[in-house]
């Protein structure tokens, strides 16, 4: 997966990257099909200390992309939440395609068994 990290007004350090790595590591073995990663953070210091850090992020997969953000305090705090915010985007998109695989079983099954009863 091809990881594109861009910072506004915060210093990008290698534990922060490496946080986002390992983030990310976790996400692509919930979806190996994706494609690209866009991570951007944010630190403004016009906001309440409570909401300085943002960070969003933008999952690049087949069909429409994945988006999250989130804004805290804490800018860990903050990667974490959109991290858990695409993770249940992904698992709810595998979801739905599972159902949608099993319903065309079933209309096959049972029209299967509707020819063998005549």
């Amino acid at each position: 997966m091809k990881l594109i990290l861009s910072t506004h007004n915060v210093t990008l350090t290698k534990a922060i990257e490496d946080h986002i790595l390992g983030r990310l590591d976790k996400l692509e073995h919930l979806d190996r099909w994706a494609i690209d990663a866009r991570v951007t953070l944010e630190h403004d210091n016009t906001r309440a200390p409570e909401k300085q850090f943002s960070c969003s992020m933008r999952l690049g997969v087949r069909g429409p992309d994945l988006f999250a953000k989130d804004i805290e305090s804490d800018l860990y705090v903050a990667i974490d939440a959109v991290t858990k915010k695409i993770e249940q985007q992904i698992r709810k998109r595998h979801g739905k395609h599972k159902v949608s695989k099993h319903k065309d079983a079933i209309k096959l099954k049972t029209a299967r068994r509707a020819s063998e009863a005549t």
